[in-house]
């Protein structure tokens, strides 16, 4: 094992954090190419094409990057097929270099969130103590070479984290136990980045309406959501963005 770990146990005052004064973060989407999801794991019988996408967080303490994109592995290509952008033609896009990189975030270690990660070494790696043991000691849950490559500097979290000034990482669990969303604080309405919580914006929608129906104390039965999904919509957020849809989520009314 060659990769620093570092425990993070900052945690959030959650009744403050995101009330106070505001710098416009801009969050800009990197894409890092396309992958074909087979016909078993669709639940449609079809296969289906799904985007790679990261985000990248302007903040004055430097570039918070969230997912690096797609490892690489004849198995893994074999399977799903993937047509990558590297992640130093994905960052030129927005005109980012990858030496520009400050700080990462990885909502999960699947091979497909991580696979930039070794080529950016000594920064630090927020991510979820669980997480991080799950993809270390779980045979095939991501390929090794990019959570143990040599410089990576892990800095694990216990739960809900403020690793920036109005930049939060709040679990998420579900697609992985250590899943984790983060949450950017703006002046025009907080932007949350989902990474896998849901594979979809629609998916998203569906949980937001079923909380929606139970805080209406509509009539049973309902569906059930995930818990977490009350903090997110606590936060009344602007803008709710994916790692595999293109769409975004947006509130149908919002107080202006």
């Amino acid at each position: 094992m060659v990769a620093l770990i570092v425990r993070v146990t900052r945690r959030t005052g959650r009744a403050g954090w995101h009330t106070r004064p505001v710098a416009d973060l801009a969050v800009r989407r990197v894409d890092f190419g396309y992958f074909v999801r087979p016909p078993a794991e669709t639940g449609t019988g079809a296969p289906q094409v799904e985007p790679c996408l990261g985000y990248l967080v302007d903040h004055p303490a430097g570039l918070l990057l969230v997912d690096t994109g797609m490892g690489s592995h004849p198995d893994v290509d074999a399977h799903y097929r993937p047509r990558r952008r590297s992640l130093h033609a994905a960052l030129a896009d927005i005109g980012v270099h990858v030496d520009d990189i400050r700080f990462l975030v990885n909502c999960h270690l699947h091979f497909d969130h991580c696979g930039g990660n070794p080529i950016l070494p000594d920064r630090p790696i927020f991510t979820q103590r669980v997480e991080l043991e799950t993809a270390q000691h779980t045979p095939d849950y991501t390929l090794p070479e990019l959570i143990d490559a040599p410089g990576l500097r892990y800095e694990q979290l216990d739960g809900e984290t403020e690793i920036l000034p109005h930049v939060v990482v709040t679990p998420t669990p579900g697609h992985t136990t250590g899943h984790q969303s983060l949450i950017v604080a703006r002046s025009d309405g907080t932007v949350i980045v989902a990474g896998q919580s849901h594979d979809t914006a629609t998916a998203y929608s569906r949980d937001a309406l079923a909380l929606q129906a139970h805080r209406d104390q509509h009539t049973q039965p309902l569906p059930r959501r995930p818990a977490w999904i009350d903090r997110l919509q606590q936060l009344d957020p602007a803008r709710v963005v994916f790692a595999h849809d293109n769409a975004v989520w947006e509130p149908t009314h919002r107080p202006t």
